[in-house]
This record gives structure tokens, sequence and C-alpha cells, in this order.
């Protein structure tokens, strides 16, 4: 079972990312559960969103303790406790302005998906843009995967704003196996 984690504040969309992922991962055949944590409702407060993937049903629904890859879409949530919860394996997609020191540690990837949400969203919401950067360093998933399950999922108009930052982050850092 792959096992992600996302980190995000209140109406930055880590449970709508977590969804679109899942849905993605239905498209190419696997079983997927999406579902959110977080306490009390306001825009602002940190939550967290999980994405479990399998190609057997996904019965388990208990919060994630160890991830496969965990996705931080605003730098000031990071800590060591995230980097601690990754496996061994695991890889650490930060979105990142720079200028937040970050442990030396192979496992973490930096992305500024703020930069191209303000180009091409006019605001700094970085939920699927950094599905980009997820689909360059995961091998199991194409970004045409993803661009279907947004489509599917968000308004035409949103869509499309939203698939064109995927593309453009996922060009940015290369494609596959490229990320900073």
């Amino acid at each position: 079972m792959k096992e992600i984690t996302w980190y995000g504040r209140g109406g930055q969309g880590a449970f709508t990312a977590s969804r679109i992922l899942g849905a993605a991962a239905m498209l190419k055949g696997y079983k997927s559960l999406a579902f959110p944590s977080f306490g009390p409702e306001r825009r602002g407060a940190p939550i967290r969103a999980f994405t479990k993937i399998s190609r057997e049903p996904v019965t388990d629904r208990s919060i994630i303790e160890k991830s496969d890859y965990a996705i931080v879409l605003d730098d000031t949530l990071f800590g060591e406790e995230i980097l601690n919860s990754l496996k061994p394996e695991g890889l650490l997609l930060i979105n990142t302005q720079g200028g937040k020191e970050l442990p030396a540690d192979e496992r973490i990837r930096t992305v500024n998906v703020s930069e191209g949400a303000l180009k091409v969203l006019g605001r700094n919401i970085v939920n699927i843009g950094i599905l980009g950067a997820f689909a360059a360093a995961d091998a199991e998933f194409e970004i045409a995967d993803i661009e279907k399950a947004v489509r599917d999922y968000m308004p035409k108009g949103l869509a499309e704003k939203n698939i064109q930052l995927l593309n453009e982050i996922f060009s940015a850092v290369g494609g596959k196996d490229d990320l900073s």
C-alpha cells in the first residue's frame, strides 16, 4: 500500500488534492481512500489529509503513522516530526519560496509552487500544482491521469487553470525523477 500524508492549512485544499490523487489512482485500476484530520474548522488552521492507495481494497481508515510521501503545502508547517514520520525510503515534497532552513536529508525535495500559483491562479493555492511534483517523483503516476481527475472533480474554468499549473510544475522539475 502507498500512503501519502498531506500537511496544509484550512482553505489550501490539502483534502481536495488528497481526493484528486485518489481519483487519479483509481483511473489506473488502484483502490484508494482519502480522508482529512483537523481540529476546529477555520481557515488557516493546520490540517492533515491522507491518501491510501492499493491494488487491494483499502479497509484501514486509521491515520498514517509512517508515510511513503509527505506533502507540505506551506513550509511554515514543516517540523522534524514530519521527516520522522516518513518511511526510510519515503520522500518529502515541500512547497517553499526559500528562506525556510531545512535539514540536509536526501529524502527532502523542494519546489516553489507558490510562484506559479500566483501567476496562473492569481492566488497562492498550491494543492493541484504540487501534484505535478508528485507525478514527477512517482513512477506509477502519469500526469494525464491527474489531469483527468482534476477535470472530473473541478468546475471547467478552475480545472483548466489548475491543469496549466500542474503541467508547469511538472515541467519545471523536469518531469520524471528530476526534482531538486
